[in-house]
This record gives C-alpha cells, structure tokens and sequence, in this order.
C-alpha cells in the first residue's frame, strides 16, 4: 500500500521546496531494506565510529571485523587491528580520519559505573549524531542495572535506556534507528549476531528498543553466517497471506522447508504460497483440536518441526460495551489458547525456535480491542514463562510486537485514522510485512539462542507503549 508522504519524501526536490516553504509536512525518509538472502559480510564497505572504552572491546573488533565494517575507533586499536587484520579491515583512529557520514555511530557503555560517567556518551554522541547517515544506525551496549555492585552504576545503565530511546526520535526523520543491546556477564560470545543484525539494512523498523544478550539457551557448534536454517523444518501459521506469507518466503529463502498453515477456507492463496517456496499446505484452523496432529503428520516425513512461528491471528474490535461474547471467545481462542496448545502438543526439535506474534497493542491497549490486547498480551505471558524453560532444551522462544505495518487489514482503516498511526513512531511511516519476516527469520536462527523470553517490538519506535 502506497504512502503518499513517502513517497514524496524520496525525492530531493519536494523535500526542498518543503523546506524552503517552510511547511510543517513530515516528509518521512524512505528506508533502506535489505533484499535477498542473509550474506557472509552484512556490514560491507560500511564505515562505523565507536567508542570502545567499554568492556567489549574484544567482541566488537571481532564482529564488526567479520561482517566487513570499517571501523573507525575512539580506544584501543590493538584488538581492531588483530581482528581487521584477518578480514583486511585495519582499522583508524576516530579523531584522525572519522568518516563524514558514518553508517553507525557503536558506543560500548558497559564501563559507566556513575552519573558522571554518563557525560562519556553525551561527549560521543553530541559531536557526532548529527552526522549520522540516512537510513543509519545507533547502537549502544549496555550491563543489565539489576546486576551492579551499587546504585550509582545502576543508574548509569539505566539511564542509557532513555538515553536511547530519546535519540531513536531525535534521529528517526533521517530513516536512522537506536537501539540497546545489554549483554550479561559471560554472554560476550554471543553479541556478534545480535550486532550484525541490528546494524544491518535488516532491522530497519526496529528503533528504541532494548534487547538482552544471555547465555540462557544452550548453544553448540558454529553458528552459521549464510543459509542459517538449511535443512531446517518450519511452520508458519496464518501464512496464507500478508505477514504470515512474508514470513514463509524469508525461512524458505534461507534453507528450510516450511509447512504453510491456514484455514481451510484459504487453501487457494495457500497453496499458492507454499508451491512458490517449494513447501507444503496444511490447511487446518489452528483451533481445531486434531490441529497438533495433522501438522505433526506433515512434519513428520521432513524430521519433525526446528521452528515454528505462531502468527495466526483474528480482530473482532468493539468497544468492551458493545462487544458480543462470541467475539471475545474468538480472538482469544483463536490468538491465544490455539497458541498455548499447539507449543503444548507440537515440541520443537533440540535446539529448535519458537516465535510468537504478539502486537504493541498487547502492551499499551487500544479502544476497542480489550479482546485483541488481551490476547496479544496473554502471548507476552506464554513466552516469559516458557522461556527458562524451554531453554534447557536448548529452544528458544520470543515474541514480536509489530506496530502498525501496511496489510490489507490497515488498509481498511479510515484514511484518517491510518495517516495518524503511520506518523505515531520515530520514523513517520508503516512499517511492511518484510520487516517482520526479517525479524522472524532472525529468531528462527541459530544467531537467537542469544535471546530467550524477550519481546522485540518492530514499530519503527511507536510512541505508545514502553
């Protein structure tokens, strides 16, 4: 669906005849995305500055080196030069020769141990954040607060939170995104898939969000950079369409074989979509009580299910006055109990994935969705309990709040109503199904062992909601 502002925003001289006029139109920047399969060196030719005076000096020269970054660093070069040395990517003082335009401004605040401390990243920041490409990205890492020794140095990693979130909107008109990865103690191996991801084209409606590293889930072997779920089975449900289909396409563009899912009213787009990513239909409705074993038929010849991505999901919106029962015990059938059930009776493979859809309405409400909201947060619940569970197993599971994201359901909302949920974020626009399909093949990977229980909110950095 077309975005008229966007649209406009992507050529030059209607932002500066805007400009000149001095009208108050948001011009929003059209995004840059990331087209075809994941690649060995996401971060290509790209130049990124960062402020390594932290305690991961070490992981940052060996990601940003092995995704083919041009670092740019303000601290010690030693373990940059080590690591570039590998993948012919010396590094530069920051001072000396700092790129003009960097794609990524990387602040490693993991060492603010007080309020003083803070300035570090006001000194950082402030010189350089205006700077900061189109369409680039802010990164700051982090401690968990709950961890520190004292209350000066809790309070200086908390504060990097709203630090982050505040620069996310400051830099969100330019198509640029910020966000906080904390990192716990012993985790450290595990930042370089978050960090590729982040700092990739990839993540490009993901802003002010905070995202904890963890070694909660096991993890084993090498993690692979390309293909990252060949030979991998996954299910989709609610795939015959818009997100769901998205998804489907993305898991099957890098190596797995996905059972499509939907009802069996929808067994033409369905079809449709799984003969093009060369996988198979099972039109079931999830909340058919042999739904667990129909699927485990399909899955069975392809060695059981590795991933499997709960998207399926109804609105049946009324105000809680107006609302008849039987829309209320349909969305929460339908978006939260077929979930339950279906986690329940269809177990993932050892070192499998689990992906929940959930929705920014499951955090912040919505007028007219007290049936929706309460689901979406109720698939909040089922992850943050399942998830030290699950990964003693070696499963991970988390869950994905989009915000609003350019379906054909959206494009049913009054014109009105849709304009003002566009503008509702830092970056001024919809996001697309893309962007949670991108998300979603990233928690299906081995790369997401690194988070279990969490909630990635992919809503371009929604000002409602936390």
């Amino acid at each position: 669906m077309s975005d008229l502002l966007v649209d406009l925003g992507g050529r030059r001289s209607t932002r500066q005849l805007i400009k000149t006029l001095g009208l108050p139109i948001p011009l929003p920047q059209r995004l840059r995305r990331q087209a075809g399969p994941w690649e060995d060196r996401p971060l290509h030719d790209r130049n990124i500055v960062v402020w390594a005076h932290g305690e991961l000096t070490e992981a940052l020269a060996s990601s940003l080196g092995a995704a083919g970054a041009n670092p740019f660093v303000d601290g010690d070069l030693r373990p940059f030069a080590t690591h570039g040395e590998a993948w012919a990517r010396p590094p530069a003082e920051a001072t000396d020769a700092e790129p003009s335009r960097p794609h990524a401004l990387v602040f490693d605040g993991t060492g603010l141990r007080s309020v003083d401390d803070l300035r570090k990243a006001y000194d950082f920041f402030n010189a350089r954040i205006k700077s900061l490409g189109t369409c680039g990205r802010l990164v700051v890492l982090a401690r968990p607060p709950a961890f520190m020794k004292n209350v000066q140095a809790a309070a200086a990693q908390r504060a990097l939170e709203g630090f982050v979130r505040s620069c996310g909107k400051e830099v969100g008109r330019k198509g640029a995104t910020a966000n906080l990865v904390i990192v716990r103690d012993g985790a450290e191996a595990r930042l370089a898939g978050v960090l590729r991801f982040l700092l990739s084209d990839r993540s490009a409606y993901i802003s002010g969000q905070p995202i904890t590293v963890s070694k909660t889930v096991r993890m084993s072997g090498e993690t692979p950079l390309v293909r990252p779920l060949q030979g991998q089975t996954a299910l989709v449900t609610g795939a015959a369409r818009g997100i769901g289909a998205a998804i489907a396409r993305s898991l099957a563009r890098e190596g797995a074989h996905v059972l499509c899912l939907d009802r069996p009213a929808d067994n033409g787009p369905l079809s449709e979509i799984a003969a093009e990513v060369g996988g198979t239909a099972v039109p079931v409705d999830v909340t058919d009580t042999e739904a667990a074993q129909i699927i485990a038929a399909a899955a069975k010849p392809h060695g059981g299910i590795d991933i499997a991505i709960h998207n399926a999901g109804v609105t049946r919106d009324k105000t809680l006055a107006r609302m008849d029962e039987s829309l209320w015990d349909m969305t929460l059938q339908i978006n939260l109990a077929a979930v339950i059930r279906l986690i329940d009776e269809l177990p993932v493979n050892k070192n499998g994935r689990v992906v929940c859809l959930s929705s920014i309405a499951g955090i912040a409400g919505n007028v007219g969705q007290t049936n929706y909201a309460a689901s979406k947060a109720g698939v909040i619940g089922v992850v943050e309990h399942l998830g030290p569970k699950l990964a003693r197993k070696g499963v991970a599971i988390n869950a994905i709040a989009p915000g609003f994201i350019e379906t054909r359901l959206t494009k049913a909302i009054p014109t009105a109503t849709r304009e003002v949920a566009r503008r509702l974020c830092n970056l001024s626009q919809g996001g697309l199904p893309t962007d949670i399909a991108e998300v979603a093949t990233f928690l299906a990977s081995p790369s997401a062992g690194a988070l279990c229980g969490q909630v990635v909110r992919v809503c371009g950095g929604n000002f409602i909601g936390a």
